[in-house]
């Protein structure tokens, strides 16, 4: 089903910034979409517009209550020039999984990947070609009903911008240090913790800011009630290699279902090794480290696809994991996955769409 987007497009191109200089989500493409909705009307006027400041009422509730929900998915230039997608049907249906858990209307997954594809298409030119380089996309819906009082707004819209970005690990992939944190809490079951909401990266500032001044560059979270079973690392999903299996927490409402796990645990399936989805303590962790069956361990997002983890900080007691090098397991997920995202390796489970001019 084809849809009508409305296409204005710059009379002024921005000028491009030298791939040494891209950073992460710093500048920002020539278009971006724009969607509008509101009560009795639904979704309405897609468009795709010069990028541009929006203009917001002072109470628009998506500054008193909070009520947005983002994504973050990415564009690959192959070698042959093609421009890639990274299983975007999957962003598009977890965006509205968190617009049910923040009653934000939900939106056409059609429509919103029918924009995209075409808004990618118009801003292909701001696609890095050097290894390790993207275009990093974030649609997200904000609530604009100018209006105090604790109800579900009656406006909102829908937003797509994009970000070239350079190479993650510009020297190669390279384990991080990460804090466990004790203190502070991220989410329980029956909060927003499975959604993809701004509130719940402002929670984790405070605890990632503490961690950063130790030395420690992310947080692992643990649960909110026992705070003993871990849940995520920052923004990303954790997983552990245990005397051959992996092991990663299971999914329990808390936990941010990501779309680079997904991948991941489908890739571990393909290789026939071995995965549990389980609670997993993080004494559990240290005693596997002690009994020397503790083989890796990494965190996983679209950000870096695979961070691996070589020491941990557990109430003052750090784990070196394996030599503090980044693993063999963990290098040939990263390898693969970026692989298959660029077009270099073959792409078996089909989750990669090609923009088309």
């Amino acid at each position: 089903m084809s849809h009508s987007i409305e296409i204005t497009r710059t009379t002024s191109h921005k000028t491009k910034p030298a791939v040494d200089r891209l950073g992460f989500g710093i500048h920002f493409t020539d278009h971006m979409f724009i969607m509008d909705y509101e009560a009795g009307k639904g979704w309405y006027s897609p468009r795709i517009v010069p990028y541009q400041p929006i203009s917001m009422d002072p109470a628009a509730k998506v500054f008193h209550y909070g009520q947005t929900v983002f994504e973050g998915l990415k564009a690959y230039r192959t070698n042959d020039e093609k421009i890639l997608l990274f299983r975007p049907q999957s962003n598009f249906k977890r965006l509205n999984r968190s617009n049910v858990r923040l009653s934000i209307p939900a939106v056409d997954a059609d429509l919103a990947l029918e924009a995209l594809q075409q808004l990618v298409a118009i801003d292909r030119d701001w696609i890095p070609a050097e290894e390790g380089t993207s275009l990093y996309i974030r649609p997200f819906i904000i609530a604009t009903q100018a209006a105090l009082g604790v109800a579900p707004s009656t406006k909102y819209q829908f937003i797509i911008i994009m970000s070239p970005v350079g190479a993650y690990y510009a020297e190669g992939v390279h384990p991080v240090k990460i804090f466990v944190e004790s203190d502070y809490v991220r989410a329980v079951k029956g909060g927003t913790g499975d959604a993809k909401t701004a509130g719940n990266y402002a929670a984790g500032l405070k605890a990632q800011e503490e961690a950063a001044e130790k030395g420690y560059s992310q947080v692992l979270w643990l649960d909110g009630v026992h705070k003993k079973y871990i849940e995520e690392v920052g923004s990303m999903n954790v997983f552990f290699k245990i005397n051959g299996t992996v092991v990663t927490p299971a999914l329990n409402g808390s936990i941010l279902e990501g779309i680079t796990r997904h991948s991941m645990l489908q890739l571990l399936a393909h290789w026939n090794i071995p995965v549990e989805e389980r609670t997993l303590s993080i004494q559990e962790i240290y005693d596997a480290q002690r009994d020397g069956t503790l083989e890796e361990a990494f965190g996983t997002g679209t950000a870096a696809v695979i961070s691996p983890i070589g020491e941990l900080n557990w109430k003052g007691e750090k784990l070196v994991i394996g030599d503090g090098g980044t693993g063999q397991l963990s290098q040939k997920l990263y390898d693969t996955l970026t692989g298959i995202q660029t077009g270099a390796v073959a792409d078996p489970f089909g989750w990669t769409i090609e923009v088309r001019q």
